[in-house]
């Protein structure tokens, strides 16, 4: 642990925190498309997710995911929101976006949960709690949509 001044903590944690935030979301727009495949090892469907029910059954995730923020808008980003059309292109790029929006929110759940080693006790407790309450329904709603995105693309493809 690193012992630092209460002041200097509160700072570093004021102004860090946010920092995090935005620092992610805006480099993962900076990343190319082609980094986010959403059919790589780390998006692509589990079996245990059920496409997407999973989700549904066990985090009620259609019940809050409304509530949600969507940072995109700020960033100039795709909006995930609402889904706008079911042209194969279209959805490609909402699920690389999903894809992008997880890759962020990872990184920040992890980034700021290392912000405990200058936090005394509890408030590093906070900090870690703070990091997976801010970024893991993100996370779990990005997997639920990109899940069940893959089953309105397969209809689409069908129908086609």
């Amino acid at each position: 642990m690193i012992d630092l001044p209460l002041w200097l903590v509160a700072v570093i944690n004021c102004v860090g925190i946010p920092l995090v935030h935005l620092f992610f979301a805006w480099s993962a727009l900076g990343r190319p498309a082609d980094a986010f495949d959403p059919e790589s090892p780390w998006y692509r469907e589990r079996k245990w997710e059920a496409g997407g029910a999973f989700y549904q059954r066990w985090f009620r995730v259609r019940s809050w995911k409304s509530k949600l923020p969507d940072g995109a808008a700020w960033f100039k980003g795709m909006g995930k929101a609402k889904l706008e059309s079911t042209d194969s292109d279209y959805l490609q790029a909402f699920l690389v976006e999903t894809c992008r929006g997880e890759w962020s929110h990872w990184l920040q759940l992890f980034v700021i949960s290392g912000f405990v080693v200058w936090n005394p006790w509890p408030a590093n407790l906070v900090i870690v709690i703070y990091a997976a309450v801010s970024n893991l329904p993100c996370i779990i709603n990005l997997r639920h949509v990109r899940v069940r995105m893959r089953r309105v693309g397969r209809r689409s493809a069908n129908r086609g």
